[in-house]
């Protein structure tokens, strides 16, 4: 079978590639560039621990080496510290990274990879959809045709694949606007991040605005000034001006010495595609939405989008069509983005508006430093990783399903589980290689043998129907699971969430929601399909011939 094409070599791109590889499904990656990320200090990115893990998966790198995990969080308004959070507690710290650092990342384990092409100098052209597959035209010094089984845009905010496909793109221009500097300097605060709302430096009214903190390693910060309402020209005394008093106010009038490495501008944008699915094409990241207002992420959502469609595409690509499978991909992502966008749409107004009741009401300020808390570090419905909660592939009501610390459709908690091979592992390890997640709760189980107790109790039982599901599935035992009683049984999907939990071991429960995951049985093979649409096709052109022959209208 044809490979799949991915058009863009961004973060969503090349992770998608990788996640695709690790289910040994080839893929060719569509670069207009020439192969290498230009160093922008001032570009960065914040991972939240779900992503993290996604991409120290694919690349084997532990990104904390690369980055920096926040020690802590600090929310200030005016000259009052309304909340602080200290990570080492929650063990849920954010991670912040150069973009560039993270792409080349990404390129280094891609070019390892045999079963990825990349092909730099490429910019698509035209895109050509058959029954059978899917050909790319790409020009320049290496212009040519590219055959593919599915292709996926992650090329950007100006999409030519979504563009190409006619796919209308409608949302709100520059939603807020941010000044940026990279810099190196000493700041109070080592390691934690800080949000500093009206600065007592800064005069009353719309200009007054807030400015962001966020470590990144060798002593550099990413300082973010939220920009009034506008388009005013941010000139470099503008910005100077901006640092000079920003560190002044923080250092106790004593400005300290820094080094000014990046500058930029950063406008954010609303927007949401229409279909993220046309046939064999889909969208995926920024080709898809754009969203970031209120401190959001939105590389986040589009590394959650690679992770969702790459099971999806490796299963088709595998065990052949699974239309439902792949309609599941828009219905999930794009519902929980629109989700997304809604909630930082609805608390704009609150936390922008200038002057009203909100200044008075008490608590009202302390509910706006929760808002913005929840956006910066991924919590509540403006970050929190989505849960699949109305999914398509979530299986009917099961006689023996039981509630546990996870609802379904939600990510499960990340615990030791023991592999077929006996060995310890984390349960996140196992995610993403294309085989459903089937979890024995089974406490005691750690301090003996795999021997003892592979051939004891009810695990012949379980293995047995494990191996009668529709689609590959791992065994694995854990000795407990928040919320989960003794025998009780997980089935989790290959990007970790949760499909149902059952209460023992229950063949046809089990058989049931592996098939509702994969949206339920396999369709014809390829070639049966193929003809199958001729005979209808044929039929149809006789219907259409008769029906002219009779005066039909």
């Amino acid at each position: 079978m044809d490979p799949v094409i991915i058009v863009g070599a961004g973060p969503v791109g090349l992770t998608l590639a990788l996640a695709l590889a690790r289910q040994q499904v080839p893929s060719i990656v569509l670069d207009e560039g020439v192969g290498k990320e230009e160093p922008r200090p001032a570009r960065t990115v914040v991972l939240r621990e779900d992503t993290t893990a996604l991409l120290e998966r694919l690349t084997g790198v532990a990104l904390a080496e690369e980055g920096v995990r926040w020690a802590g969080w600090r929310s200030v308004r005016r000259k009052q510290v309304m909340s602080e959070i200290t990570f080492a507690e929650t063990g849920t710290a954010p991670l912040h990274i150069a973009q560039h650092v993270l792409t080349d990342l990404l390129r280094g384990a891609i070019a390892m990879e045999p079963l990825v092409e990349t092909a730099v100098e490429s910019r698509l052209d035209a895109i050509e959809q058959e029954r059978s597959g899917i050909t790319a035209r790409t020009r320049g010094p290496k212009g040519t045709w590219w055959r593919g089984s599915y292709l996926v845009g992650c090329d950007g905010a100006r999409s030519t694949v979504r563009k190409l496909q006619d796919i209308r793109f409608p949302g709100r221009t520059a939603v807020e606007r941010y000044a940026v500097a990279a810099l190196r300097t000493e700041l109070p605060w080592e390691g934690h991040a800080l949000l500093h709302r009206t600065p007592p430096w800064r005069s009353s009214g719309p200009s007054a605005g807030e400015v962001t903190a966020r470590p990144l390693p060798d002593g550099v910060w990413r300082l973010d000034w939220l920009l009034p309402p506008g388009k005013d020209l941010v000139t470099p005394e503008i910005l100077l001006a901006r640092i000079h008093e920003t560190l002044t106010g923080w250092t106790d009038n004593a400005t300290p010495v820094y080094e000014l490495l990046d500058t930029g501008v950063h406008t954010v944008h609303h927007r949401l595609a229409r279909r993220w699915r046309a046939g064999r094409v889909f969208l995926a990241g920024d080709a898809a939405h754009l969203l970031g207002a209120l401190g959001t992420q939105g590389l986040d959502e589009g590394l959650r989008d690679a992770d969702n469609l790459a099971w999806k595409l490796a299963t088709a690509w595998h065990h052949g069509p699974h239309e439902a499978l792949l309609d599941s991909y828009q219905t999930e992502r794009r519902a929980l983005v629109s989700a997304r966008l809604r909630a930082a749409d609805q608390a704009l107004p609150v936390l922008r508006g200038g002057g009203g009741l909100r200044h008075i009401v008490p608590g009202a300020a302390r509910n706006q430093d929760a808002l913005l808390t929840d956006g910066h570090l991924g919590r509540g419905p403006l970050g929190a990783p989505g849960t699949y909660a109305d999914s398509p592939l979530a299986p009917p009501r099961l006689e023996g399903e039981i509630p546990v610390g996870t609802p379904p459709g939600a990510p499960v908690t990340d615990v030791r589980v023991t592999a077929e091979d006996g060995s310890f592992v984390r349960l996140r390890d196992r995610l993403g290689r294309g085989a459903l997640l089937v979890v024995l709760i089974a406490p005691g189980t750690g301090v003996w043998d795999r021997k003892h107790w592979m051939s004891a109790g009810v695990m012949p039982r379980l293995a047995a129907a494990v191996a009668a599901l529709p689609n590959p599935a791992e065994l694995l035992v854990a000795e407990s699971y928040p919320g989960a009683p003794a025998h009780s049984v997980l089935l989790v999907r290959p990007d970790g969430h949760l499909v149902t939990a059952l209460s023992g071991v229950r063949p046809a429960d089990l058989y049931a929601a592996a098939e509702a995951t994969v949206g339920g049985a396999a369709q014809a093979g390829e070639a049966e399909q193929e003809e199958r649409e001729r005979e209808r096709d044929g039929q149809e052109e006789k219907k259409a011939a008769a029906e002219a022959g009779s005066g039909t209208r």
